[in-house]
């Protein structure tokens, strides 16, 4: 069976320089004006017979903003990264660089005592992979920009180290079609 998966990206949550591990804060004043602005072209979306989201809060206000009123899969949360969650980036290079250096060669490496990334792909793709529905079904999942990555690197069979070179902007859309272990992005107008 194929089927067409929508995947969006939820709404900013804080200033890209604020960004945390496992950040799972609201949508801030700058995410909710985006995707009221946003809302006029992405509310097609509802259309899916399918709607899902990550668990995170801004993943389900987005949803909710957008009237898709999706389901929120624990599948779909964000990579686990063990102690350095709430922390910054920078807080973490500053304390462990090596474990840091270590994080980003290795996708099998897990030195914050979370998940890696090699897992997390998995985990995502595993979701994507038991997705049940019929032959041209439609499916929307609001998610984190990381999952969104994680599930393209998955669907292109990309080497793992990949998802570091993937940009998922706010409110962008990616979709792709086919069906379990056989997937394909395709790029609308």
């Amino acid at each position: 069976m194929h089927v067409r998966l929508k995947l969006l990206a939820a709404a900013r949550s804080s200033a890209l320089l604020a960004t945390r591990f496992g950040d799972d804060r609201p949508l801030d004043a700058a995410g909710w004006h985006e995707a009221e602005r946003a809302a006029p072209v992405l509310c097609r979306l509802a259309a899916a017979e399918l709607r899902y989201c990550s668990p995170s809060a801004r993943c389900r206000e987005t949803g909710e903003l957008l009237g898709l009123t999706p389901l929120a899969q624990p599948a779909l949360r964000d990579c686990d990264m063990g102690r350095w969650h709430g922390r910054t980036l920078g807080e973490v290079t500053a304390a462990e660089p090596g474990a840091v250096d270590a994080w980003l060669a290795d996708p099998r490496s897990a030195p914050h005592g979370g998940e890696s990334l090699l897992a997390f792909i998995t985990r995502i793709g595993n979701w994507l992979d038991t997705r049940p529905v019929e032959q041209g079904a439609g499916l929307v999942a609001v998610a984190e920009p990381g999952v969104v990555r994680a599930a393209l690197a998955y669907a292109l069979q990309a080497p793992p180290h990949t998802y570091w070179r993937i940009d998922v902007q706010p409110l962008s859309v990616t979709t792709l079609t086919g069906c379990a272990g056989n997937w394909s992005l395709a790029l609308e107008a």
